[in-house]
């Protein structure tokens, strides 16, 4: 089958379209789908210059979003059928574990997911568990394959960390960092969904505009404004009740500073960085709340999905482009230009 693989970490230069063996046929409780279109994250980006684990395992098919047919199933699979248009949680979870048990998914002892720990969906075909496939919702338009791609992890990882870890409130105050990416901009919509004040923030005003229209009420340019100062009179001095944070080092000290004494930190990425500084007298002085977040469970993705088909979490996607081109879709992304999610058709 026809793939991207990635031939040595090092950066986006090192990925290449190649011939590779195929997708293995779907045993018990599997299926096998013929992928249309895959979505990057930044993710994407990180395995490229090199992640632990990912070392000595090249050609690497990457990617971790999907969408396509089921061209066929394992035994005792009924969940879906060959032909069925499905997207892909790219999380995978081994069933059997403590928390796996206890329904917590992506706290699984052997939580993997797809393009990272196991070969990915920039490719013809991909064999996944059962589990982890959803029909496409019918919707009116109806979702392109683009859009099915770019919904599973950014969606899921939002709703998790505002539904489940945050537990944001009708009437409580959010801020967004980077309105542009894709976590953000899912963060947004879900914002608004359980009936949250939302402020977001970007470095480019045409952004900002667009967040507008999506249903932002407040919208701060980084790059020209100060943040917390900004949100402390937008406040009264209060704070906001809910920091959603992907960036890391960059924006971290001003997330702090921008929270309410009891208020909640959610956290999921650092594309800034990964090391940052805290004071814990602060911490606990002001009884914050600082939450780790990642991925999601079946019942939580489920729950997108189908909040998906009632029309509420349509992905935003920023461009389409050919497998022939992936390498420009991969420097879109790391650009920060992008207003949503980069797809790609296969």
């Amino acid at each position: 089958m026809r793939a991207c693989v990635l031939t040595a970490t090092g950066g986006i230069d090192k990925l290449t379209i190649t011939e590779v063996p195929d997708a293995p046929a779907p045993g018990p409780g599997q299926v096998r789908v013929a992928l249309r279109a895959a979505a990057l994250n930044h993710l994407d980006l990180f395995v490229t210059e090199g992640l632990p684990g990912t070392a000595d395992r090249f050609p690497w098919v990457v990617g971790a979003d999907g969408a396509g047919t089921v061209e066929s199933v394992g035994p005792g699979v009924t969940s879906v059928h060959p032909g069925d248009r499905v997207m892909l949680n790219p999380g995978i979870s081994d069933y059997t574990c403590e928390f796996c048990r206890a329904g917590e998914h992506s706290l699984c002892v052997s939580y993997r997911i797809l393009g990272e720990h196991l070969p990915g969906t920039l490719a013809e075909l991909v064999t996944v568990p059962a589990h982890n496939v959803a029909r496409v919702p019918s919707l009116s338009p109806a979702l392109t394959w683009g859009e099915a791609a770019a919904f599973s992890l950014v969606t899921l990882t939002a709703w998790r960390m505002l539904v489940t870890r945050a537990q944001v409130r009708a009437g409580e105050s959010v801020l967004v960092w980077g309105i542009g990416g894709g976590v953000s901009l899912a963060a947004l919509r879900i914002a608004k969904l359980l009936g949250a004040r939302v402020i977001v923030t970007s470095s480019d005003d045409a952004k900002l505009a667009a967040a507008k229209q999506l249903g932002a009420d407040v919208t701060l340019n980084h790059k020209t404004q100060k943040v917390a100062l900004e949100i402390r009179a937008l406040t009264n001095k209060r704070g906001v009740d809910v920091v959603v944070e992907n960036v890391g080092a960059a924006t971290w000290d001003d997330s702090l500073r921008s929270l309410r004494r009891g208020g909640r930190l959610v956290t999921c990425g650092a594309t800034s960085g990964p090391h940052v500084s805290l004071d814990l007298r602060r911490l606990f002085w002001h009884h914050w709340s600082i939450l780790g977040s990642t991925m999601g469970n079946a019942a939580e993705y489920a729950e997108i999905v189908r909040r998906l088909g009632q029309g509420e979490l349509r992905p935003v996607v920023d461009g389409v482009f050919p497998l022939a081109r992936v390498r420009e879709a991969y420097e879109r992304l790391q650009s920060g230009a992008q207003l949503g999610k980069v797809a790609i058709e296969i």
